[in-house]
């Protein structure tokens, strides 16, 4: 039985990737500080003998009994609420916590796989992203806590790779959506699902012509453990290219909902990026993947993971930093 862990576990990506492996028969190591994931994520799993969990920070030295064959890393702040109310745990998971991981790897002879993010893109000036751009990013803007701490976790990666021969996987997630997602976590899709539920006008920073690529996370979870199996250690985009306006979207929402709000507009956030598609060649190529959910259909299973949320869920109120950060 091959013996995996995952950081970041009680998180949204990360709660499905040990649904994942558990289900290809493998002992899953759960690991998670839980700043921001959630018990609730994975509390099903907990009465199973091939899983266990560990509440601790990866920032600071990791200790595993026995054996491990896979490490994927996933602990991050991930949405600009978080990242923006955090930015030092931020910084600190994707460096500190990264180097420690892939000492963990080096001493444990595993293959380690760390989840990056198109933000290493920035604001783009080409598009579709293919990985060989090499961005657009501001390191000192608000955002930079974030879009640098992964642009360091890729440079350290291939640094353990080429120089301590870790075996090392690096995908570049692009915006996923689906259910267990945090309904109030500032990022757009659950935004405006949460606002429709509580009869809310749909917010869209700008004037609503920047683009995003959305990405079922099953779809997701498949590309990125077909990665983990591939010989391929540079950076791998795994993401949806159905590219569409955020002004098209709120109205997808809106028709989806059955609900009759407006769309209002406010300014639009520092270094937000202006479009995301992602270039999906090498991972069509290289891991024979591309995502075969639609947008329509994974909406309605979203739709309804919300929906069926109890009403504290839908009417907590997190701390949106975002909002804060507007051009000036």
């Amino acid at each position: 039985m091959k013996r995996v862990l995952i950081t970041g576990a009680a998180g949204f990506l990360g709660s499905h990737l040990c649904e994942r492996f558990l289900k290809e028969g493998c002992h899953v190591i759960a690991m998670d500080n839980l700043i921001t994931g959630d018990l609730k994520n994975i509390e099903h799993l907990f009465k199973l003998k091939e899983f266990e969990f560990y509440h601790h920070d990866v920032s600071k030295f990791i200790h595993i009994p026995g054996e491990l064959d896979y490490i994927l890393h996933f602990a991050s702040p991930a949405s600009p609420i978080d990242y923006l109310k955090i930015p030092i745990q931020t910084l600190k998971v994707g460096s500190l916590g990264t180097h420690n991981c892939l000492g963990l790897a080096k001493a444990k002879g595993a293959r380690m796989l760390i989840a990056s993010t198109s933000e290493v893109y920035g604001d783009p000036l080409v598009h579709p992203q293919t990985e060989d751009y090499w961005g657009n990013v501001n390191p000192i803007g608000p955002r930079g806590v974030y879009d640098e701490a992964k642009r360091f976790q890729e440079a350290i990666t291939m640094a353990y790779h080429r120089y301590h021969g870790v075996e090392t996987r690096i995908v570049r997630i692009f915006n996923t959506y689906g259910p267990r997602m945090r309904l109030n976590d500032g990022r757009v899709l659950p935004a405006f699902i949460g606002q429709a539920l509580r009869g809310e006008d749909l917010t869209v920073f700008g004037d609503g012509s920047q683009t995003r690529s959305f990405c079922y996370v099953d779809d997701l979870i498949e590309g990125i453990y077909r990665l983990l199996q591939s010989d391929y250690a540079e950076p791998v985009n795994i993401g949806n290219p159905d590219e569409i306006t955020i002004a098209d979207f709120a109205e997808e929402i809106i028709k989806l909902t059955g609900t009759d709000q407006k769309v209002i507009y406010k300014p639009l956030p520092v270094d937000d990026p202006m479009q995301r598609q992602p270039n999906i060649d090498r991972a069509r190529a290289i891991l024979n993947w591309e995502p075969k959910v639609s947008r329509a259909e994974g909406l309605k299973i979203t739709y309804d993971y919300f929906k069926s949320l109890p009403d504290e869920e839908l009417y907590k109120k997190e701390h949106n930093t975002f909002e804060g950060y507007i051009r000036k």
